[in-house]
């Protein structure tokens, strides 16, 4: 299990927590994207971290570009 988790609420926001304790919350446009990339497959773990902004600073994974 991973350190991030986060919860879909009904009104379209997402709340992000981090070893269980709330980091983040993205309303709008920032939690349909979340939730599209969620649908798409990206790694979970990996997309939280970049939302709340604690990288592991040159050890992220990048898409291939096209």
């Amino acid at each position: 299990m991973g350190q991030f988790a986060y919860r879909l609420l009904k009104d379209g926001t997402v709340m992000i927590s981090h070893r269980d304790r709330h980091v983040v919350t993205l309303a709008g446009g920032r939690a349909e994207r979340f939730r599209a990339a969620l649908d798409a497959g990206h790694e979970e773990q990996l997309l939280m971290a970049r939302v709340t902004g604690n990288f592991k600073r040159g050890n992220e994974r990048r898409e291939p570009q096209a």
